[in-house]
């Protein structure tokens, strides 16, 4: 859904992280400027590791939004239903599952905020592509 000349918006409630990375994939398109660069590769583990965050911290995915700001910034939002914010966890010694996924985002993305919602959190996460 377009909401101005400057906005591309993509919603829905997808229940694993591979349909939110489809979401995202179809919004930043196949063949332009973004699918041949990093740039598309940190977008789709940032929407992985939020959704798949949300899955099994945050009681499931509540809703869904990625935005294309300017073709410039690709803007994704995901709301749970946990009141507890996401944390860093020290990752395993042995390099084991876990705890890698919440500093990975905040790392690629420029702004990463948490907002409690009456049922839960919402996390948005802002990534600039050029």
């Amino acid at each position: 859904m377009t909401t101005d000349n400057t906005t591309i918006e993509r919603t829905g409630i997808p229940v694993t992280a591979s349909a939110a990375r489809d979401v995202v994939r179809q919004l930043l398109g196949s063949g332009d400027r973004y699918a041949r660069s990093t740039t598309l590769t940190d977008a789709l583990l940032v929407t992985s590791e939020l959704v798949t965050n949300a899955v099994r911290h945050g009681g499931g995915v509540a809703s869904f939004s990625a935005q294309l700001r300017d073709e410039a910034t690709l803007c994704i939002t995901v709301a749970d239903h946990s009141v507890e914010f996401p944390r860093a966890a020290p990752p395993a010694r042995d390099y084991a599952p876990g705890g890698y996924g919440w500093p990975l985002i905040r790392r690629l993305c420029d702004v990463v905020t948490v907002a409690p919602t009456p049922t839960g959190k919402t996390v948005h996460a802002h990534l600039r592509l050029v």
